[in-house]
């Protein structure tokens, strides 16, 4: 049993000042300083003075490469990566090696994550056998194992008609599908970046934003005809938001996501391969599009994309590296700092709900995503007065591939708990 004192607590939007008792659920809520009675067992005290408690961060999409890609990350380092963040529960992308396409790989994968996994790690079932494009998974009989999430994520679906039995399966097992829509006939061989006049002016070839929305507006069309659950991985074009607007519009049960660094960063701001990502970073008319897509509902909430790769791989040429950064320890702290802090464009509360609960609702998961009574003791300690510069060879990931290397941020995790037990706890300055 633990009692947090002395922390700003954030409940029902609000910071409030209470103590916060709790073992692998929240206990009591009481105001600061009351005497806790009628505990008959031992209590751990956390002073926890000038810093505020709030409900563990919920990630949809995160790549933590093993098994097969271990040289950059492995489950126990990218989870600690998560817990570094603040996040609590995350959801693990299928792009790993083999392919958790069916039921016998999946068992072997759980068993996996459940082993080596500091926070509650969900993975995600691919959309086709080995993310193809040809052959559609057996949903049902990974439902049975709890997997209720299918991604091809890294590639979209192109063959129109292999997508629209997959969501009709989809629609039978009553499974939500996450996708990344990306149509490869836009895509010329060696583009890195966002189709612009500045990347003509480096020689970097360009990605149009019809590559991704394009393939994002056969799905939602296809939604509308089928009924099936869907979920848009890392929005990045203007194009994109009204195209999920539009369904929503008509009824359709869809959800979008967008990336602290396509909130943060726009096409001009890339200096190298710590700036290439995939969808790319766009143009500043597409970053207010998303901005304002989050704030008006368009938008559903925030996600990561953590994608470690290893230093030799990021230093190759531009047309030559991989897409991805790291960013399950930064979101957080630079979203915070840039909305909240800087531009008080955004509540803490709101920013909090885009990162917790709302993704926890939109796949499934109960019990998380808000402090009160009864609810899961997943919570982390953050110092929100903390300014201090973010050093990539810190970070707790194996992927130091970032754009923030020597940032300053205002913002601190300090502790991050999982059902009710410290899994992570930050140096104190």
């Amino acid at each position: 049993m633990k009692l947090i004192r002395n922390a700003k607590a954030l409940i029902l939007g609000q910071l409030k000042e209470v103590d916060v008792l709790f073992d692998e659920t929240i206990r009591r809520i009481v105001p600061r300083g009351t005497e806790i009675s009628g505990i008959d067992e031992p209590v751990e005290i956390i002073d926890a003075s000038g810093k505020t408690l709030l409900p563990g961060l919920v990630d949809v999409h995160v790549h933590l490469r093993e098994p097969g890609h271990a040289h950059k990350e492995t489950i126990k380092t990218g989870t600690k990566a998560a817990a570094a963040g603040g996040f609590t529960t995350i959801f693990a992308m299928p792009n790993v090696l083999p392919f958790p396409s069916t039921p016998e790989v999946m068992k072997n994968y759980q068993a996996r994550i459940e082993n080596d996994s500091l926070v509650h790690t969900y993975p995600y079932g691919t959309i086709t056998i080995n993310e193809s494009g040809k052959e559609i998974v057996d949903y049902a009989a990974m439902k049975k194992l709890g997997i209720e999430w299918f991604s091809d994520d890294g590639v979209g679906v192109a063959d129109d008609e292999v997508m629209k039995k997959a969501m009709i399966s989809a629609k039978e097992n009553d499974v939500l599908f996450a996708c990344h829509t990306e149509d490869m006939k836009y895509r010329k061989p060696q583009a890195s970046v966002h189709e612009s006049a500045f990347a003509k002016e480096h020689g970097w070839i360009g990605i149009p934003s019809a590559c991704e929305y394009a393939q994002l507006a056969r799905d939602l069309d296809l939604v509308r005809e089928i009924g099936s659950r869907y979920h848009a991985c890392h929005i990045s074009a203007k194009e994109s938001v009204e195209l999920i607007a539009q369904a929503k519009m008509h009824g359709c049960d869809v959800s979008g996501e967008v990336t602290a660094h396509h909130l943060l960063l726009e096409a001009e701001d890339v200096q190298g391969t710590n700036w290439k990502m995939n969808p790319p970073l766009r143009s500043h008319e597409d970053r207010m599009a998303l901005i304002e897509g989050l704030e008006q509902g368009k938008l559903d909430f925030i996600a990561s994309d953590h994608a470690p790769h290893t230093a030799a791989e990021k230093e190759r040429p531009m047309d030559q590296a991989p897409f991805g950064i790291v960013s399950l320890e930064t979101s957080f702290v630079l979203l915070y700092t840039e909305f909240v802090h800087k531009q008080k464009r955004w509540s803490l509360a709101q920013l909090v709900d885009w990162m917790s609960a709302t993704p926890a609702r939109r796949f499934g998961l109960d019990g998380i995503g808000e402090i009160r009574i009864g609810m899961n003791a997943d919570l982390f300690l953050a110092d929100l007065d903390n300014e201090y510069t973010i050093h990539a060879q810190q970070f707790e990931s194996m992927g130091k591939n970032t754009p923030f290397d020597g940032m300053k941020v205002h913002a601190a995790i300090c502790q991050t708990f999982i059902n009710g037990q410290s899994v992570w706890k930050g140096n104190e300055e």
